[in-house]
């Protein structure tokens, strides 16, 4: 199983202090772990997921891609939730 990067979430990453970024880590094996985990959106945003996990005690979401048919998957973008599915949108355009 291949595990991409956007742009965006490696700049989110990199804003991150090292215990946000074990709590990242984390969520990034459970999701490889278990791709459908996340919940599937529908709208504009049919075919990405979201994943919701804490980090240092404040609740994050993790927007990603499964490509079941290529075993890829496309990691977007994470944040809170203020803002965060504008932010998707803007990704995915």
């Amino acid at each position: 199983m291949r595990i991409l990067q956007t742009r965006v979430f490696i700049n989110v990453i990199k804003r991150l202090h090292a215990n946000q970024k074990d709590a990242m880590d984390d969520a990034v094996k459970c999701i490889s772990s278990n791709p459908k985990m996340g919940e599937a959106k529908i709208g504009d945003l049919a075919g990405v997921r979201v994943y919701k996990f804490n980090m240092v005690g404040q609740m994050m979401l993790l927007a990603y891609e499964w490509r079941e048919h290529e075993e890829t998957i496309i990691l977007l973008s994470a944040g809170s939730h203020e803002n965060f599915y504008r932010d998707i949108k803007r990704v995915l355009n």
